[in-house]
């Protein structure tokens, strides 16, 4: 809703229009998650190493996200990757699925790195672009890193949400 705002300025007025403060809710959490299953890697050709990869991971949330009252229960990753050596650059979605059954679709991007042909970190920002049930509409931004852990990944999140009213 955009509200009208008046400024008496010296000799005059000055009107203004704004989109008006829409508040954020901040979030964290943390989840935990698979090694890629599956995961197709094909040589680009024109080096021993440059591949392309696709890739899904399921992740568990040890620390939810609480969006709304609901908490965060798991999750799929799905993304694309290009791997150029010991640096790669990735993007996909992550469908979160909370504890009501609600889902929230979050497209992220990012860059990891690897050293001796195993993971090292993996950090990028993802968006909240849409869901179901209570988080329809949902809009908002965030940042993730995520370090290995056994044969998977632990990611640490955190960002700011709002739900449509």
């Amino acid at each position: 809703m955009r509200k009208l705002f008046c400024l008496l300025v010296a000799t005059g007025a000055a009107c203004v229009w704004s989109a008006g403060a829409v508040a954020q809710t901040k979030v964290t959490g943390t989840h935990v998650c698979s090694k890629p299953d599956p995961q197709h890697m094909v040589p680009a050709g024109d080096r021993a190493d440059h591949n392309f990869a696709v890739e899904q991971l399921k992740c568990n949330h040890t620390k939810p996200m609480e969006i709304g009252g609901d908490k965060a229960k798991d999750g799929v990753a799905t993304d694309a990757a290009e791997v150029n050596g010991n640096k790669s650059r990735f993007h996909g979605v992550y469908v979160m699925t909370m504890q009501s059954g609600d889902k929230a679709f979050l497209p992220y991007q990012g860059n990891g790195t690897s050293k001796d042909g195993k993971p090292v970190d993996s950090k990028g920002t993802f968006s909240f672009a849409s869901g179901t049930g209570k988080l329809k509409g949902i809009k908002g931004k965030g940042t993730f890193r995520c370090t290995p852990s056994g044969d998977g990944w632990s990611c640490d999140t955190e960002g700011e949400y709002e739900l449509p009213k």
